[in-house]
């Protein structure tokens, strides 16, 4: 067993964390031993050995038994943290507030989300036309322990019927359950084995889903790569559903829905990420043929909505920051498209409701929303209640009135109420948080990244705060996909903010804030970029002094995980904690399991070329942890259901981080049980996450009591 003896100083007393102790009790980790087997692969002649191999092995019992020993030395560290129980204490009080979403009408009823304040997941409600409450779907009740969580609810287009899916354990495989939406009985055994999927109804005679067949060996981490979109008649058996496409055409994620006026399903196909072959099939017309849109992967296309034959289509195609085109059915190729909505400098994204299309226009990572009329006239840009993220003004065409959502890192979010002809907005659901939004303060800045790129970023903490350099600061983000990170309210973050806690945000290449060119800017063998863009942001919160690397913690998921493992292994010395959840973290192996291989446009693999291979081995977490070198004090998170970034990726970073740290900062792993990639976890499990993070993150910054007590 290899042991790693810490210090933890435990006083009677403490006017502040630097204060002097009373008294030293010595504290052992003792980490399980990680057996190392002999496998190597070879790569352009060149081997590489991949002594944790066996962790990949999520079936064995081998597995489960580290997985288990690890999880008994993290826990035990945790528990030994003084303040841990109260900051979960907090985060309960906090986090104890009712949550209801924007509300949607379907037939005679008016359906919304509630959550009243701690229930592991939303419940779903509806009111008649007398505005009689009734509860229509709990689930809760799905699982003892909240950990089967509802993916998706889709009705049929008068109401009457619904299907939903189901999430067990975090899982991306779904199970589709079908209802009479009036009387709630259910119509039919449930569908199984779907997965990355939509639910689109035509008519009442059935709805499209898109699944792959099953694979053999795990669920959880076997490959699957040829996504099929099927038709699922009402009535019928699962065993006889009609695939529709991907039979023939080997696609990896394959989509379909269908227009508002039940005349066109619309077939997305790709094989990445990003980029997306567009079909179309004239539902109005029988044994009609399924008619291409775009014909490569070379831009992402979209069609938001039609006018009979007339279809409104969202791309980046010939536009890195997207455009809305209109094209004619009948001959729906590119040369054929017609600018509707023409580019910008800032990126668009596009939603419609009540007979309008809303251009939401994101700016330096912030919302501006203009609303246009189906002839393409600009009415009017919407005023927003600040400067912050606003999402929604989607809804059915004969809808009167619509509903968005509008958030920043200091304000919940508040749900307001749009009356879409006279362009005025009402404040709807305002939450009631325990908070004190005015005490605190968001600043964007911008600053340079290592090749001159300038970055924004923004940081946010209490109002006055002093720049000493010993701020206990969290640098998140994510820098890939690109996704974008906009400001939004997160209660963990407010109780960070509460312990004068720094949160800074920067949005780094490989994101979509800037349109095609931001994200490929931070892809394949421009990877370095993201990493580069991040360290700069650490270095400068530090050079600022709003931190120093001594109260400086790093913090990313999936991607971000990856983002967070290789700039502690490249720049060790920069941070004082590493906090990598759910990460790809094996930059040779990632796309071997499940559907990993759909990554490849951001990634590349190491099969594509030995250049790929010489670029991905230079920087792949698992394969840059050196002996000998002190690394931050790092708490990895994953979950054992994760099939989305599997958890092997996890188990062999921190097994090596474990074999090969020096000094004595702790390197631990917390492996979540029935949890997934993260979507559908139950509040309890991400309160007691996140209070564990916050707490690692702080008591290995130096603190013995909370820093709101000082």
């Amino acid at each position: 067993m290899k042991k790693l003896v810490l210090t933890v100083i435990v006083a009677a007393a403490f006017l502040s964390c630097k204060e002097e102790t009373t008294k030293e009790e010595k504290i052992v980790l003792k980490y399980p031993e990680t057996k190392q087997v002999d496998t190597t692969d070879t790569y352009f002649g060149t081997e590489v050995k991949d002594p944790y191999r066996w962790l990949e092995d999520d079936k064995s019992a081998e597995t489960a038994a580290w997985v288990k020993a690890e999880n008994e030395v993290t826990f035990g560290y945790l528990e030994k943290i003084p303040f841990r129980k109260e900051l979960k204490e907090r985060l309960e009080k906090v986090w104890n507030y009712e949550k209801i979403s924007a509300p949607f009408k379907e037939g005679d009823f008016t359906y919304y989300f509630k959550n009243n304040g701690l229930q592991n997941q939303s419940v779903l409600y509806r009111k008649d036309k007398s505005s009689k409450e009734e509860l229509f779907l709990d689930p809760n009740t799905f699982s003892a322990d909240g950990t089967t969580s509802l993916s998706s609810v889709e009705f049929s287009k008068d109401g009457s019927l619904v299907a939903y899916s189901i999430s067990e354990a975090g899982s991306d495989w779904n199970k589709i359950v079908i209802l009479n939406a009036v009387t709630k009985q259910k119509l039919e055994t449930e569908l199984v084995d779907v997965k990355f999927s939509g639910i689109a109804w035509i008519g009442n005679e059935g709805f499209y889903y898109s699944s792959y067949d099953k694979p053999t060996g795990s669920q959880l981490s076997a490959k699957t790569d040829q996504h099929k979109l099927y038709f699922h008649k009402l009535g019928t058996a699962q065993k006889e559903d009609k695939v529709i496409f991907g039979q023939n055409e080997k696609r990896r994620y394959v989509g379909g829905y269908v227009t508002e006026d039940d005349k066109y399903l619309v077939i997305s196909a790709a094989n990445s990420t990003y980029g997306n072959e567009l079909y179309i099939k004239d539902l109005s017309v029988p044994n009609s043929k399924i008619v291409n849109v775009v014909n490569n992967f070379n831009s992402d296309n979209n069609v938001i909505d039609n006018v009979g034959s007339k279809l409104y289509i969202a791309t980046d195609l010939n536009a890195p920051n997207q455009r809305v085109v209109t094209v004619d059915a009948a001959n729906p190729k590119p040369e054929n498209w017609k600018d509707f909505i023409p580019e910008t400098e800032n990126v668009l994204s596009v939603n419609t409701g009540a007979g309008y299309i809303f251009a939401n226009y994101m700016k330096d990572a912030v919302s501006q929303i203009k609303q246009f009329d189906y002839d393409g006239k600009m009415l009017r840009e919407i005023k927003l209640p600040g400067v912050g993220s606003a999402g929604g003004f989607s809804g059915k065409k004969e809808d009167t009135e619509l509903y968005y959502s509008f958030t920043n890192y200091i304000t919940p979010g508040t749900i307001y109420a749009f009356n879409p002809k006279a362009g005025i907005s009402k404040e709807y659901q305002k939450p009631k948080v325990d908070f004190k939004s005015e005490e605190y303060e968001s600043k964007q800045v911008f600053y340079t990244s290592k090749d001159g790129t300038k970055v924004p970023m923004i940081i946010t903490h209490k109002k006055g705060l002093k720049l000493d350099g010993n701020n206990p600061t969290i640098l998140y983000a994510y820098g890939g996909f690109n996704v974008s990170l906009t400001p939004a309210f997160s209660i963990a973050n407010a109780v960070w903010l509460e312990q004068g806690g720094v949160y800074a945000v920067p949005n780094l290449r490989g994101g979509g804030e800037y349109g095609k060119k931001w994200h490929e800017g931070g892809i394949q063998q421009k990877k370095q970029n993201v990493f580069d863009d991040f360290i700069a942001a650490g270095e400068y919160l530090i050079k600022e002094k709003y931190t120093s690397s001594d109260f400086l913690a790093v913090r990313g998921g999936s991607n971000g995980g990856l983002l967070v493992g290789a700039t502690m292994t490249q720049r060790p010395d920069l941070m004082k904690v590493a906090l990598p959840a759910v990460g790809v973290l094996d930059m040779l192996r990632y796309h071997t399991f499940t559907a990993g291989a759909g990554w490849a446009y951001d990634y590349g693999t190491a099969e594509d070329s030995k250049e790929m291979f010489d670029y991905l081995k230079a920087y792949s977490p698992v394969h840059n942890v050196k002996k000998g070198t002190k690394y931050p004090a790092t708490l990895v998170t994953t979950g054992d259901h994760d099939d989305r970034v599997v958890p092997a990726h996890s188990f062999k970073f921190a097994a090596e981080l474990q074999a090969k740290q020096t000094g004595d900062n702790p390197v631990l792993i917390r492996i979540e049980t029935n949890a997934g990639h993260g979507a559908g976890k139950p509040v309890s499990k991400t309160i007691e996450e996140a209070a564990d993070i916050m707490a690692f993150t702080l008591f290995n910054m130096g603190y013995r009591e909370l820093p709101s007590k000082k």
